[in-house]
């Protein structure tokens, strides 16, 4: 049996565990936060997935060495700010050559490395190496967690690891597409959440899908370009990792990005956007990294710059309309 340790119970974590137990992997997850794992282990539930019900099989554990032990795969789905920290603690404990999955989305601000990177990183410091594979695509964990079709993007240079990885993710309800181009597939799933956060500010100002549409689609060339800008496949962009993953990220009620914008339209700050979510607003953490990136690469992202202007205070949102729209007339 295939044993894999799902590090964070939140609901991308808990719904990637489930979904793996269910069919047939000896799955256990660790937490920082020991009341968390007493709640999964006695319920058999999490809150914020209702009607999903956790295999009575799964394990759960705050010993991070024991979580390490004996797995055939590590998958992080920590929240973005906590990777680094939780790959350091980890770090001492993986074996040299671990297959590691990595699912948060995000860039880190200081360093503008991708979430796997950032788990090679810490690695790197313990004088190991890992095939590190990022798993990014169009997936709600309220569907996933229902057993809703849902396709995804294994993304390594290393196809062996990719491939290894679409094996033991894929189910009759879940498939894995794998391709070569991790960078570029970890920058959508960075990049959209933030055009997520535009689109939701448009919602909160009362415009219509003549808008939603506009922002999807100039924010999938933002993306596009930056990404071309680092050496990432063009083809990545249009693919599930790029414009699947924006698209449901930026029209479904579940995404958490598309309320906080929605929040920020209607007047909110960004610390209340962020209270009344109340879970991790990934485009509020991967913007300041957007913007940093945007400016060493030289390329013009108009609609992220707004973005910032906004949570900064610097514009306000029923202005940003304006100054997009009145920007110089060019070709597409």
């Amino acid at each position: 049996m295939i044993k894999i340790t799902v590090f964070g119970a939140g609901t991308w974590g808990i719904a990637l565990a489930r979904l793996l137990a269910a069919n047939g992997r000896d799955v256990t997850v660790w937490s920082a936060i020991p009341e968390e794992l007493k709640s999964l282990s006695v319920t058999h539930r999490h809150p914020n997935l209702p009607g999903m019900q956790l295999p009575s099989a799964m394990h759960y554990t705050a010993d991070i060495g024991e979580a390490c032990k004996g797995r055939d795969i590590l998958l992080f789905a920590v929240p973005s700010p906590f990777v680094r920290a939780t790959a350091r603690k980890a770090a001492p404990f993986i074996p040299e050559g671990q297959l590691i999955v990595d699912v948060a989305k995000g860039i880190e601000d200081k360093t503008l490395l991708t979430m796997s990177e950032i788990i090679e990183d810490e690695l790197r410091k313990c004088g190991r190496t890992a095939r590190v594979v990022a798993l990014s695509g169009p997936t709600h964990a309220e569907e996933v967690a229902r057993d809703m079709p849902t396709l995804i993007v294994a993304a390594s240079e290393d196809e062996d690891a990719a491939k290894a990885v679409q094996k033991v993710f894929s189910t009759p309800t879940f498939r894995v597409y794998t391709n070569t181009d991790r960078r570029g597939t970890e920058l959508g799933g960075a990049v959209k959440n933030v055009i997520a956060l535009a689109v939701g500010i448009a919602m909160g100002l009362g415009y219509g899908d003549n808008a939603k549409a506009a922002l999807i689609t100039r924010g999938n060339a933002e993306l596009a370009r930056l990404g071309a800008a680092m050496g990432c496949r063009a083809e990545t962009f249009s693919g599930l990792s790029g414009m699947g993953d924006l698209i449901v990220t930026c029209t479904s009620m579940h995404s958490r990005n598309l309320h906080a914008g929605m929040l920020l339209g209607r007047g909110k700050t960004a610390e209340e956007a962020k209270a009344e979510v109340g879970q991790v607003v990934e485009g509020i953490n991967a913007l300041p990294a957007a913007r940093r990136l945007a400016r060493k690469y030289k390329v013009d992202m108009p609609i992220v710059q707004s973005v910032d202007a906004i949570l900064s205070g610097r514009l306000a949102a029923g202005d940003a309309l304006a100054t997009l729209m009145g920007r110089g007339l060019k070709r597409e």
